[in-house]
């Protein structure tokens, strides 16, 4: 998970999701961090600890494929953009769940690594 590379962050942080591995480490330890998902708003290094351990326990066999994945990092700060199609069985009730969606975030240089300050994911709504 160390790297100095931004970009290289983001993707390692998508590998994660789909080996099932733990997400919390890549978000910075901070009380103002904002994860916004799909269905959920955690604020806090704590909170966002927690709902990553939850999905985790709750999901598996997950696809991430980004199609449009842009990241700009300037000296300690960094930012992107993606369009990700995922898909997870959840682990509660075995049903098969996909979306197309949007991510967007930002990240700061924490010492050697690049660590998430804010994340947010949605899916588009189809009028």
């Amino acid at each position: 998970m160390e790297t100095d590379d931004a970009e290289a962050t983001v993707r390692d942080y998508y590998e994660s999701l789909r080996q099932g591995e733990p997400l919390y480490p890549y978000f910075a330890d901070d009380d103002s961090l904002v994860k916004f998902g799909i269905t959920e708003q955690l604020v806090g290094y704590e909170a966002v600890e927690e709902g990553l351990r939850e999905q985790t326990r709750q999901s598996k066999d997950w696809t991430v494929t980004s199609h449009e994945l842009r990241v700009t990092q300037r000296d300690r700060h960094a930012w992107f953009s993606d369009t990700v199609e995922m898909a997870w069985t959840d682990t509660t009730s075995g049903t098969r769940r996909e979306f197309d969606s949007r991510w967007s975030g930002t990240l700061a240089k924490r010492g050697e690594d690049w660590k998430f300050v804010g994340m947010h994911a949605s899916a588009p709504h189809q009028f």
